[in-house]
């Protein structure tokens, strides 16, 4: 059977890619922080591992303990709700060594391997706020446009060994805990002069219709893992699919 790690587990987009892969029949090294199997369906093909991708020493005794992947998602990432000038370098910064960082050491990791067998996927999970300027989201939508710049041209290099690299760009999910995430580790202490401002765009994200769901993410990432005429970047998501077209992007 085939086998994918995934980073992210614990719940929302990456728990649900866990368990697309895992009802398609794959062997699912599903990791996460702390490990858990709560949300995760009992099975022989499932292998939660711990997994901190900003800890060198933790990627390297997750590869090791994972065995051979054909599959990598790099889903692993945090949040940021904030005016520039309300949030914290400190923060920005480690936000940048998950969402960017994390994802590039995660990668060079498993590129050896796959590299030797000339074959591989590996599917970076972005986001549709890269498509257009959003406020109170500067430093987070930095992070994942860096996320696309490295994919796009890392792809050119991994091609040249048959493997391929593949975007996939959810849009707004309230439904699952990322949002409520982003508040609490990363803080939304607004500074007062911007607070009108900001609450009038939540306000306008809150009654937005469109949404996506974490099983939309979940069939976007099964088609960059899978179909080999995938786009480089796929939307995720009814909000995501509109923004796609408005940009002037394939939607499929």
């Amino acid at each position: 059977m085939p086998r994918i790690l995934i980073t992210g587990c614990s719940s929302g987009f990456g728990q649900a890619i866990a368990l697309q892969f895992l009802d398609q029949g794959w062997d699912v090294i599903a990791t996460m922080r702390s490990p858990s199997v709560e949300g995760l369906p009992e099975s022989d093909r499932l292998q939660v591992l711990a997994l901190d991708v900003t800890d060198p020493e933790s990627i390297a005794a997750a590869i090791a303990d994972a065995g051979e992947i054909d599959a990598l998602v790099n889903n692993a990432g945090v949040g940021m709700l904030n005016v520039l000038e309300g949030a914290d370098i400190a923060r920005a910064r480690e936000l940048f060594e998950t969402n960017v960082l994390g994802a590039m050491a995660m990668t060079r990791a498993v590129m050896p391997a796959m590299r030797a067998r000339r074959s591989g996927v590996i599917v970076n999970v972005s986001s549709s706020v890269t498509l257009r300027p959003l406020p109170a989201l500067s430093i987070y939508s930095a992070s994942k446009a860096a996320l696309n710049a490295f994919t796009e041209s890392f792809a050119l290099e991994a091609a040249e060994f048959g493997i391929r690299a593949r975007l996939v760009l959810p849009g707004s999910a309230p439904s699952t805990s990322f949002g409520r995430n982003a508040v609490a580790r990363m803080g939304m202490d607004v500074p007062e002069a911007y607070g009108p401002f900001v609450q009038a765009y939540f306000h306008s994200l809150q009654s937005a219709t469109e949404k996506t769901e974490a099983q939309d993410v979940a069939q976007a990432v099964w088609r960059a893992v899978t179909d080999e005429t995938a786009p480089m970047k796929l939307p995720a998501g009814a909000d995501a699919q509109t923004w796609f077209r408005e940009a002037g992007l394939a939607t499929a």
